[in-house]
């Protein structure tokens, strides 16, 4: 089960399941727990092929047994997301942990993800059970419905889930080459239904450089 310890500190009970957590994210625990580490982009054979193809360089361990487990990750806020059976879209740096019974995976995102400085994929979280994401800042989670999409800027963005269309936008103009442009050249929008997580930072991304 997870729990916050703090806005800061994720705690999770175990009775000898196990948990999937960023690699050198955990702080303490009690009882006797097992660490074994995993590779990112997904599990078997496809996960290999996936790495292979887009270099993702996420690292997890997988933490197993009876007792509980503290994980955190350079004092960063986090956030709790719960899955019931859809998926969670999420940069790699910005995921703590997940129930040992979600799937993760990589996924293209194109223009967005180069935007961002990110490469062109990101991580997927699908199943039934709780993820732990991280955010610079406490996230904000914006509501998405078919009469109101959402536009947000590539640097602030955390991850997003439910039915949501995402596409790029690009504001670059002559005048942005000049550098008289209004600072906001790229963004992304989302269309449909769900929710999208937002902090109140922004990481530095190639679209801030323009």
């Amino acid at each position: 089960m997870f729990r916050l310890q703090s806005n800061k500190v994720l705690a999770v009970d175990m009775t000898g399941d196990a948990v999937k957590a960023k690699n050198g994210s955990m702080v303490a625990y009690d009882g006797e727990m097992a660490f074994k580490k995993l590779s990112g982009g997904g599990e078997g054979i496809r996960g290999m092929v996936t790495r292979r193809l887009t270099g993702e360089q996420m690292t997890l361990m997988e933490v197993k047994g009876r007792g509980t487990c503290w994980f955190a990750d350079r004092a960063s806020e986090i956030n709790l997301v719960g899955l019931q059976g859809d998926k969670l879209y999420v940069e790699s740096s910005n995921l703590l942990a997940t129930d040992g019974g979600l799937r993760t995976g990589t996924e293209f995102t194109g223009l967005r993800g180069a935007s961002q400085g990110n490469g062109l994929f990101t991580t997927s979280v699908e199943g039934h059970g709780q993820a732990a994401i991280m955010s610079d800042g406490p996230a904000v989670v914006l509501r998405v419905s078919p009469q109101y999409p959402l536009t947000v800027d590539p640097g602030a963005y955390v991850a997003h889930q439910g039915n949501l269309r995402q596409s790029f936008q690009s504001g670059v103009t002559f005048r942005t080459l000049l550098g008289e442009g209004g600072g906001e050249a790229f963004q992304m929008r989302f269309e449909g239904d769900g929710l999208v997580y937002v902090q109140p930072s922004e990481r530095n991304t190639i679209a801030g450089d323009v």
